[in-house]
């Protein structure tokens, strides 16, 4: 599916985004045509990590998740990466960017310890979703069902487990993010 013409931000924490999480779908959706734009809490770089301990590269961030907006994008991917998420979550401007995507219907890609910004954002409920197994009693203590699958796809809402997933996790955000706007996507915003 082509994503010419569409532009999707990735969130990048300063530090603690788990590196596959965030270059596969990075490649995924720049192979399918997007333009992706890399959001973040700093300017600068945020330094990734490889399964949460070992150093990873170094990324350049293209915008501050401060100055801008929902409404500037067609998607949105957040990586995991336990450090990551939790710096992510603990940003106001971050979960309301992310809240936003939500309330205007637009498709979400949330992989590993990611659905921590959703719970933060209040939009996990009367959903289905999947997660690192250690983020499901939070998933299900802010209204949402946890399921333990590859991929789980809940109008525009695509969830995966781990680092392991990403093939499916990639083909299923591009397919999301091709066909658009999901009006089932705001209900739990």
């Amino acid at each position: 599916m082509s994503l010419k013409g569409r532009n999707i931000a990735i969130l990048l924490a300063p530090r603690g985004t788990e590196e596959r999480e965030f270059t596969a779908p990075v490649k995924a959706v720049a192979a399918a045509g997007a333009e992706l734009t890399v959001v973040g809490l700093a300017q600068g770089e945020g330094a990734t990590v490889n399964h949460d301990l070992e150093p990873g590269d170094s990324y350049h961030v293209d915008r501050l998740v401060s100055e801008v907006s929902a409404q500037d994008f067609d998607g949105l991917v957040i990586p995991g990466g336990s450090v990551g998420a939790d710096r992510l979550r603990g940003s106001d401007d971050a979960v309301a960017f992310v809240r936003s995507f939500f309330e205007q219907g637009k498709p979400v890609g949330v992989i590993c310890h990611g659905p921590w910004l959703l719970v933060e954002a209040d939009v996990v409920r009367g959903r289905t979703l999947t997660s690192y197994p250690t983020v499901a009693t939070d998933i299900r203590n802010a209204g949402g069902k946890w399921v333990n699958q590859e991929v789980v796809v809940d109008q525009g809402l695509v969830t995966s487990r781990n680092p392991d997933d990403l093939p499916a996790f990639c083909r299923k955000i591009v397919e999301e993010f091709g066909e658009g706007r999901h009006p089932g996507q705001a209900r739990s915003a």
